[in-house]
């Protein structure tokens, strides 16, 4: 790979994360904590991209002679024939800049329903039941993540959610007959996404479409959530509500 084409990779790719890092995208792949990450990586890439340019180029204007000739010697030099070469291996590393392409053009968008069909767990199925779960608020309606939600009727066995209206914010996803709102959880990237769900009854639900956000009301019918049904509970919905989706779609 010739000095230009990586001098223009690196400008190219740092260019990339800092785009992602500084416009919020970066929240579609990487939890929010690594941000700072992404801005020093990208910036140190396109830094290293312009010294190495500036040092090509006065390196270039040193070897070439106040005459005009290049060299030191005043020599001249015949021309080389390259036509026996062959130059399409160099063609390979510019292969590189589709990922590129991609980010500034088509902005892949984060995981959704298709990523949860894919997964026969639900992520509260490998937690661990702590020495107590905290008390709830009293308020009427109570808004927990999706995973707190699964996590307290799969391992609470207090019943702390027994007759209680929760508020659940997540996307729709359709499998077979049934349907459920859903988020999934990352530890680092979208590359360790696991999925957290619970299914929703009680409604007529056709009208909503796949990956359709929403904020469900309702209660958890007590004791669905067991290794049989993989610790997916059941949410009787009270209401629903259409929402646009959030900036951070991901449940840390």
């Amino acid at each position: 790979m010739r000095r230009e084409t990586q001098n223009i990779l690196l400008v190219l790719l740092g260019g990339a994360l800092l785009k992602l890092a500084l416009t919020g995208t970066y929240l579609r792949y990487v939890k929010e904590s690594l941000q700072p990450w992404l801005v020093v990586t990208g910036g140190v890439m396109v830094v290293l991209a312009v010294v190495s340019i500036v040092r090509d180029v006065r390196a270039g204007q040193a070897q070439t002679a106040p005459d005009g000739h290049e060299g030191h010697d005043g020599a001249e030099h015949a021309p080389v024939d390259h036509s026996g070469h062959d130059h399409g291996t160099s063609r390979s590393p510019w292969m590189l800049l589709l990922p590129v392409f991609a980010v500034f053009l088509i902005s892949p968008p984060a995981l959704g329903a298709d990523t949860v069909n894919r997964s026969d767990r639900n992520a509260a199925q490998e937690a661990k039941a702590s020495s107590g779960f905290a008390p709830l608020p009293s308020d009427d309606v109570i808004p927990l993540t999706i995973t707190e939600f699964v996590t307290r009727t799969a391992w609470d066995d207090s019943g702390s959610l027994d007759d209680r209206t929760v508020k659940l914010t997540g996307f729709v996803v359709r499998k077979d007959a049934d349907v459920y709102v859903a988020r999934l959880t990352i530890s680092c990237c979208a590359a360790d996404a696991s999925p957290v769900k619970a299914k929703m009854v009680g409604q007529d639900f056709g009208a909503l479409p796949t990956d359709q956000w929403i904020e469900a009301t309702g209660r958890v019918v007590p004791g669905s959530a067991t290794k049989e049904t993989a610790f997916v509970p059941t949410f009787t919905v009270s209401e629903v509500v259409p929402i646009p989706a959030p900036e951070d779609t991901y449940e840390g």
